[in-house]
């Protein structure tokens, strides 16, 4: 991608995604690394097991850590901001460990059984362990940054707890709607800002913290991340429905086996139309969904119109995240990349 003002100054431009992850990933490993080894040897093999570092037995692995996309957010704000990247790579470490917390005790709570193609922490090690493994890498989040040296260690240790604090209520809600048969839409969608938009937020306003930015651009940063994070969480739910399991690493349809109260899902319960009913009925009936009725919600919630929403909500909420961008007037390389990351979270397969 490339910005250009038409007055003949030389078009920006910026790393390809897989590069830019990269390079993310180069300035973040060796950090997040050092601090996942200080941790007490049981858990130490727990979170190098998780983040695909090891095997069930201790042994190096070579499997996929995700694509580590908080972090390269926090890296890239800095960067926006005026920052050195450098500079915020405690901050893009206590991200990522205060995600991969959520993902742990998220794996447990939903039952998955698989996350990036392995079998998650809590079906190897057991759900006891799992759960404290989560709580050591957020208490190791706050370490990270209280250690960093920084002048604004302080307040982003605090940014980082109302963000978990978010996540954490978020969470909540999305257990408390698979109780629940009259979830409406709105309460949905502020379920899924605290429970992904708020993570996303923080991370990029902490970046923006690193370079030491306190003026209206770092607001336009953090909504920037929160209008991203939500959009993310949409096409996570289209993900969790149909996305493919080569890509998503998880199983087909597994979000409607678990029965969760995702975005489509929620539209269609709340399209009052035919299939929307007809979906609800089968949602909410007492036995075990079949494969077949997996396959039939699936084609209810899209007929009902769940699928189109999502796509559509997802479309205007990029929009609405670049056009923050924009407004934070940011460094312009930095923008055209962070541009390009956008585009990739909200449109990508898997």
């Amino acid at each position: 991608m490339a910005i250009s003002d038409l007055t003949g100054v030389p078009a920006v431009t910026g790393r390809p995604v897989r590069t830019l992850l990269e390079w993310s990933r180069g300035l973040l490993d060796p950090a997040l690394r050092e601090a996942v080894d200080s941790m007490p040897g049981s858990m130490r093999l727990i979170a190098g097991y998780h983040f695909g570092w090891l095997d069930e037995r201790g042994k190096p692995a070579k499997e996929s850590g995700g694509k580590a996309i908080r972090p390269a957010l926090t890296l890239l704000s800095a960067q926006a901001a005026g920052g050195d990247p450098a500079g915020a790579v405690p901050a893009a470490v206590a991200v990522e460990l205060a995600h991969n917390f959520s993902l742990l005790h998220d794996d447990v709570m939903d039952g998955d059984t698989t996350r990036r193609h392995r079998p998650t922490v809590w079906s190897v090690f057991g759900t006891p362990a799992a759960i404290l493994a989560g709580d050591a890498l957020l208490t190791l989040a706050g370490d990270v940054l209280a250690s960093s040296g920084s002048a604004v260690a302080a307040e982003s240790a605090r940014m980082l707890s109302a963000a978990v604090l978010e996540l954490v209520e978020g969470q909540s809600a999305d257990l408390s709607f698979e109780r629940r048969r009259d979830v409406g839409l709105a309460e949905c969608v502020r379920m899924a800002e605290r429970k992904t938009g708020a993570l996303l937020g923080c991370a990029c306003a902490l970046g923006a913290a690193a370079a030491g930015s306190a003026a209206a651009g770092a607001g336009h940063l953090r909504s920037f991340g929160d209008r991203l994070g939500l959009g993310f969480q949409f096409v996570d739910d289209l993900l969790g429905i149909w996305g493919d399991p080569a890509a998503t690493g998880k199983s087909i349809y597994s979000d409607l086996r678990s029965r969760k109260k995702s975005l489509p899902v929620v539209a269609a319960l709340n399209s009052d139309t035919e299939a929307g009913r007809e979906f609800g009925q089968l949602y909410h009936q007492p036995d075990p969904l079949t494969a077949d009725d997996l396959v039939r919600a699936a084609r209810l919630v899209d007929a009902a119109g769940g699928r189109a929403w999502c796509r559509d909500r997802a479309a205007d909420l990029l929009a609405d995240a670049l056009a923050e961008l924009r407004a934070c007037d940011p460094a312009p390389r930095a923008e055209v990349e962070l541009t390009a990351l956008a585009h990739l979270m909200v449109q990508r397969n898997g």
